[in-house]
């Protein structure tokens, strides 16, 4: 096989379903009122290829992120290659109306699907290498087989995939997530790696690598000394930054964002081309927008630990942390897709933990009993939905949200109080200027209907086979069933002869432990070839036509493996 590695976004799940026909509209899409500072805003994320200098282009607006091409002597340099085969291949037309030299190289500023997932339908035939920081395909791993059903599943709301165009105005840093049910998803695991800084030369093209942790811990910035061209990456695009992403992700560390834009500053700077949003030309105007920018984030996370250390909570700090008027207003600070409200809850609980210090959220009630409790305050059911409808007529949407939890954890199908968290979720919805809140609220809104996310594609066989068997194993454990094996102790060993790899599985205290070698006395062994497994895992095989072909072989039986097998997730 040509590349090692290929990932796949979805490996063993499917791709959830971009909806845009009528059938899935709901009332509120045919009506709806759009910020007018939002809509504004996507004259940024129009679609266009950018001359940044003769030998540089950026294309923008082709879906989420932006896609750059370095021209060399005789070949081409791609920066982030967008988030699906489709986006890829569309902006690689328009690249290759300005030159026809062959694709040399790849550079991945950080691991994000729309950087990277694309990278197969822009490589096509090519024979390339994949340029990253060392920690970039461990935080791929980590995407594809151990947070991906949640995170997928929040992403996909927060950036309106299921919404049609007069929900989604746009995403804040880019026009659309470019994917739907057809879509050719997979990345080039890459083959050169380093830690702190990588000076080469393709090409002819003096180019140098620089590790920035900011909006991701794998972030880099390329450095083009001869052009006096910088590559930001997502540490700066023309919105407020991303310090917390409300699909869910790792601590996002402001102290070190601003590190790297203090990294980028020290260099001559003429052309600034970030990964989101427009180039920015000319040294002062690019050292005044770093400048301000580092300075937003260091505002809001100085002011939440001094107030932290104060003893206050997170969301007493939150009603107190605001940029100050001569930030607020600038254009690179407008919150299209952070906020500095979410980065405060964010920068409090990534140095404390989720304990905000008041000793009535250390071991708070569950949300039944608490909900219980609401009710019988308000003086029953109905009383407490009288109180839902007056705060929803009083225009308190988000007091009627947040009664329409309680109200649907006693009674999840009643309908008058659907109805009222479906009419608060389209005002919250309409009455933001953040896409990301506005996305999510809506899409809720649709699910609270009645829509359902519907799995429809599969990974091809290429691209299951070149998933590494420590990802498949990694996977494995986070979907043990502690219910089902309770007080099991069973040991299998696998060899997979293809890759003369041996792997175990242990388990025991409700956990699964997977090891790289085998163990001693192992109840069950499965030697097959590390392709079957992975069809077998990813439902492109057949388990009994499987064993009855002699492709897997399992001492003692079959049985065995298969109770083994039910104590997972599938």
């Amino acid at each position: 096989m040509k590349y090692a590695h290929i990932y796949l976004l979805m490996i063993v799940t499917p791709l959830f379903l971009s909806c845009k026909d009528e059938n899935h509209k709901t009332s509120f899409e045919k009506e709806l009122s759009i910020d007018y500072s939002l809509q504004k805003h996507s004259e940024e994320l129009r679609k266009e290829v950018i001359k940044v200098k003769e030998n540089i282009y950026v294309a923008i607006g082709y879906g989420l992120a932006n896609s750059i091409m370095i021209i060399g002597d005789e070949g081409i340099v791609i920066v982030d290659v967008m988030e699906s085969g489709e986006a890829a291949k569309e902006v690689l037309y328009e690249f290759r109306k300005i030159t026809s030299k062959p694709l040399i190289a790849i550079i991945y500023t950080h691991n994000h699907a729309d950087h990277v997932f694309g990278s197969t339908g822009m490589v096509g035939n090519d024979q390339v290498d994949v340029y990253a920081h060392e920690l970039t395909p461990y935080y791929l791993d980590r995407v594809v087989n151990v947070t991906r059903p949640i995170t997928e599943l929040r992403g996909f709301r927060m950036f309106g995939v299921y919404l049609d165009d007069k929900a989604l105005v746009n995403c804040g840093i880019g026009p659309i997530l470019n994917i739907n049910q057809h879509s050719q998803i997979g990345a080039i695991r890459p083959n050169k790696t380093f830690k702190d800084s990588l000076s080469l030369t393709i090409q002819g093209i003096n180019i140098e690598l620089h590790h920035a942790p900011g909006e991701t811990n794998d972030q880099l910035f390329v450095w083009l000394p001869n052009e006096k061209v910088l590559l930001a990456g997502d540490n700066i695009y023309k919105t407020f930054p991303n310090l917390y992403t409300i699909r869910g992700t790792v601590y996002r560390d402001p102290k070190q964002w601003t590190q790297s834009i203090d990294k980028m500053r020290a260099y001559d700077i003429e052309y600034l081309v970030p990964s989101h949003t427009r180039p920015i030309f000319g040294k002062d105007k690019i050292h005044k927008t770093l400048t301000i920018y580092r300075d937003g984030i260091q505002f809001v996370y100085d002011q939440t630990i001094r107030y932290m250390n104060k003893g206050f909570t997170s969301s007493e700090i939150v009603e107190k942390v605001h940029l100050p008027e001569n930030l607020k207003n600038e254009p690179f600070l407008q919150e299209f897709y952070g906020k500095v409200s979410w980065s405060v809850t964010n920068i409090f609980h990534g140095n404390l933990g989720f304990f905000d210090g008041n000793p009535s959220t250390l071991q708070p009630l569950s949300p039944t009993t608490k909900a219980e409790n609401m009710i019988s305050l308000a003086g029953g059911f109905d009383k407490l939905m009288e109180q839902a409808n007056f705060a929803f007529s009083n225009k308190e949407y988000q007091w009627a949200l947040e009664l329409s939890d309680y109200l649907l954890r006693i009674k999840p199908l009643d309908e008058k109080s659907i109805e009222i968290r479906y009419n608060s979720l389209v005002k919250l919805g309409e009455a933001e200027s953040n896409p990301n809140a506005r996305h999510y609220y809506l899409t809720m809104a649709k699910e609270t209907k009645g829509f359902e996310i519907k799995s429809i594609v599969k990974p091809d066989l290429r691209t299951i086979h070149s998933i590494p068997l420590e990802a498949m194993f990694d996977n494995l454990s986070v979907n043990l069933i502690p219910s089902k094996c309770k007080d099991k102790k069973i040991n299998v060993n696998f060899y997979f002869t293809d890759t003369n790899e041996k792997w175990s599985v242990q388990l025991r205290n409700s956990i699964a432990e997977t090891q790289s070698y085998h163990v001693e006395n192992a109840d069950i062994t499965v030697t097959v070839k590390s392709t079957v497994w992975k069809e077998l895992l990813s439902k492109n095989r057949n388990g009994l036509t499987t064993f009855l072909s002699g492709d897997i072989k399992v001492e003692p039986g079959i049985r065995s493996f298969k109770e083994f097998m039910g104590y997972f997730e599938e």
